[in-house]
């Protein structure tokens, strides 16, 4: 077990102690806490237990958001954000613990953990702005960590603008203080009201995880806004009265840790409308990016204070506009990216519907022929015999030389009307039929053998490429030497016709796909989108009846392939087969069988 899944497995078996209390315990556990804060002597018995039980709450609390980050892979994220905000007020109040517990000091003003406690707020922020309730295709991972690397700038910008030039450059508690409650104030409320937002338009369980983050923030802001006002009237003491809200917001973020354990935080469903509030985040980081020359403005224009004051100021602006727009420029190439990888998908998407419709509206012209000619050519058949039987019979009995070659005549025509007859049954009997495992480059090196004659003397170099040992495929193997003979013969034609050149054959793997190339050096195809449909032909007239690529196109679908044709550009046509390879068209071919 690695490390850290053996730290989850700890945080599994530990964290649900705190679960398991029941409603009494509970009950038990927070009057204690009122009761100490409320009715505990002030002394130094308070401050450790105010500091140090805070200091734990919030250690336990951050390890229960981590072990959810590391169980909820959908939502590892979320909780992740969580625990680090979680974290970062463990080191504040760890400053609070270090400083009045054990060096038993006062904490000075100004204190350097205030810039922590600050920026805590920023993760809360960015981990409800993920989303983790919408499905996970929903979501911009990157778009969303620049999103909150943009948040998070715009937050220290503004302590940075406000707060640090009267707590650092130049001090003025009076003005530090009030700057620092005003602008925490306001952090804390965009908090709950983003949480009282996101947990109002969400549905199923992460409604209530929703709900409890948004009653701790809302106790958490009424408690640290009591603890700023008293410590400005000199009343606040650690462990008092004041801290009893900071102590409950804690203890209710715990709970909705362990809450997350307990029940199913499955995602919305996917036809669920998204909320009108998924684009609030970039939209606040577009508005931090423009509101960044305004300030700028002010400092030349309204900023009376000393010219130290205001040069800070000025610096910050600038090395906040340089940051923000790195984070812009950062945020464009994603989502340029992203516009071109979906152009790259409706491209994609569109050429494949258009070759889909292709195939359909191809399938539909075999479908309705071959039921047409199926009836027609057994009709055309007899008397079609009985023609040939009576050409024959005149051309054996007749001595004249004109009337015997006008029977002979009738007999070619009539032979090449029953080719055609023939030729038509073929088209029309594309039926499912009983398939093997079947070796293509052997089948297809058996298809060239049959050509040897044709090509012989003929100017005609037939180049092969054919790997041995590529899976093998389910398919007839009567059905497809006829179809390699076919693409072949039609191959061998087109070169025949132009007086030679280069006929290249090559099978190959390609995607749990054997594939078959048949290409030459010919003319090309004249229309290639029609080369499919059945009578195309450009042979001249009594050399082909334009369906023996028909036939092979009938053939590929029967066996889950698909076939197309190509012109080349340096000339010539490709014509590429593929088949499924046997484990990926088994079950095909049983539901074909079915």
């Amino acid at each position: 077990m690695s490390g850290q899944a053996s730290f989850a497995h700890t945080l599994r078996g530990r964290m649900p102690a705190f679960g398991k209390l029941g409603r009494p315990g509970l009950i038990i556990l927070v009057v204690a806490v009122v009761g100490i804060t409320c009715f505990a002597p002030r002394g130094y018995p308070l401050t450790v237990f105010g500091d140090v039980f805070g200091f734990i709450l919030l250690l336990v609390t951050a390890g229960a958001m981590l072990s959810n980050a590391m169980t909820q892979q959908r939502a590892r994220a979320f909780w992740a954000l969580l625990s680090v905000g979680c974290s970062m007020w463990a080191i504040n109040q760890w400053g609070w613990t270090w400083i009045e517990v054990i060096r038993r000091r006062e904490i000075p003003d100004p204190f350097i953990g205030d810039v922590i406690l600050f920026v805590h707020i920023v993760p809360f922020m960015a981990a409800v702005a993920l989303r983790p309730h919408r499905p996970l295709k929903d979501r911009k991972v990157l778009l969303d960590a620049l999103n909150f690397g943009m948040l998070l700038v715009w937050w220290v910008f503004l302590y940075m603008f406000i707060v640090f030039p009267d707590e650092y450059v130049q001090l003025n508690t009076l003005v530090y203080s009030k700057n620092y409650d005003l602008l925490y104030l306001l952090e804390n409320l965009v908090l709950v009201f983003v949480l009282g937002m996101v947990a109002s338009s969400t549905p199923g369980n992460w409604r209530r995880i929703y709900w409890n983050l948004f009653i701790s923030a809302s106790v958490y802001t009424l408690g640290s806004e009591m603890i700023n006002a008293a410590i400005a009237r000199n009343q606040y003491y650690s462990g008092g009265p004041y801290d009893m809200l900071l102590l409950l917001a804690m203890g209710w973020m715990l709970w909705a840790a362990l809450l997350a354990r307990r029940i199913d935080l499955a995602p919305s469903p996917d036809d669920e409308p998204a909320s009108r509030w998924v684009g609030l985040a970039p939209r606040l980081a577009t508005a931090a990016i423009l509101s960044l020359p305004l300030f700028g403005l002010w400092v030349v224009f309204n900023d009376h204070e000393p010219a130290r004051l205001r040069n800070f100021r000025l610096l910050v602006t600038l090395a906040a506009t340089f940051v923000l727009g790195v984070f812009v420029f950062l945020k464009q190439f994603l989502l340029d990216r992203q516009l071109i990888a979906l152009l790259d998908q409706s491209r994609q998407s569109y050429e494949n519907l258009q070759r889909l419709q292709t195939h359909l509206v191809q399938k539909e012209k075999l479908a309705s022929l071959g039921q047409l000619v199926a009836g027609a050519a057994h009709e055309i058949n007899n008397p079609l015999a009985a023609i040939l039987g009576y050409s024959e019979l005149l051309a054996a009995h007749t001595t004249e030389g004109e009337q015997a070659a006008m029977a002979e005549k009738i007999g070619q025509q009539a032979r090449r009307t029953r080719d055609l007859v023939a030729d038509l049954l073929s088209f029309s009997q594309q039926n499912p039929s009983e398939k093997v495992l079947v070796d293509v480059s052997a089948l297809v090196q058996r298809a060239l053998q049959m050509h040897d004659a044709n090509i012989h003397g003929r100017n005609i170099r037939l180049g092969t490429d054919l790997r041995h040992g590529l899976p093998r495929i389910w398919g007839n193997t009567n059905q497809l030497l006829q179809a390699f003979i076919h693409l072949s013969e039609n191959a061998i034609d087109a070169l025949g016709d132009i007086g030679g050149g280069a006929l290249r054959v090559k099978t190959s793997l390609q995607n749990n796909e054997v594939v078959v190339e048949f290409s030459d050096s010919g003319p090309g195809m004249t229309e290639p989108e029609r080369v499919f449909d059945p009578f195309y032909t450009t042979k001249p007239v009594g050399k082909g009846t334009g369906l023996g690529l028909s036939v092979t196109y009938g053939v590929v679908q029967d066996h889950q392939g698909h076939i197309d044709c190509q012109n080349k550009p340096e000339g010539g046509a490709v014509f590429t087969v593929r088949f499924p390879v046997a484990s990926q068209a088994a079950s095909a071919v049983q539901a074909g069988r079915s």
